[in-house]
Formats: C-alpha cells, sequence, structure tokens
C-alpha cells in the first residue's frame, strides 16, 4: 500500500512545490499571462497565491495542469 496512487503524476507534489516551480520557470509576469487570476498579477507573493489556490479549486487545477505541462516539456 506504499504507492496508492501509481497513476497520479501529482502525488506527493505539495501546491508550494508546484506554485514554487512555475514561478522558478516562468515569473510572476508570465505566469499571469498563462493564468489569467488576480493573486498572480497584483502584488504576486508565494503566501498569498497558496491561499487562494488552496481556496479555489478551478484556479487549482489550471496551475496544476500548467504544471504538468511544463513537465512534458522538459
Amino acid at each position: 500500500m506504499a504507492n496508492e496512487q501509481p497513476n497520479n503524476p501529482l502525488h506527493g507534489i505539495t501546491l508550494e512545490m508546484i506554485l514554487t516551480s512555475l514561478v522558478e520557470q516562468y515569473g510572476w509576469e508570465e505566469l499571469g499571462r498563462r493564468i489569467t487570476i488576480r493573486c498572480f498579477t497584483n502584488n504576486p507573493s508565494l503566501k498569498s497565491c497558496l491561499t487562494f489556490l488552496r481556496k479555489t479549486p478551478w484556479a487549482r487545477k489550471k496551475a496544476e495542469d500548467l504544471y504538468l505541462a511544463s513537465l512534458k516539456r522538459k
């Protein structure tokens, strides 16, 4: 039972890891262009964006989808 989600590419990846990776790869400005969410475009910070993404499932999904797409490109 050690690997209960073998087909889930996000298993074991925290939202903070996802957001940190996206910011490192794209920067806040480009991230705000790719995902039009105010927390990315209006005075963004890791803490405020994490708070928003944790409370907003559709926004979290967009961030996760962009993260997965960026992994495929690497």
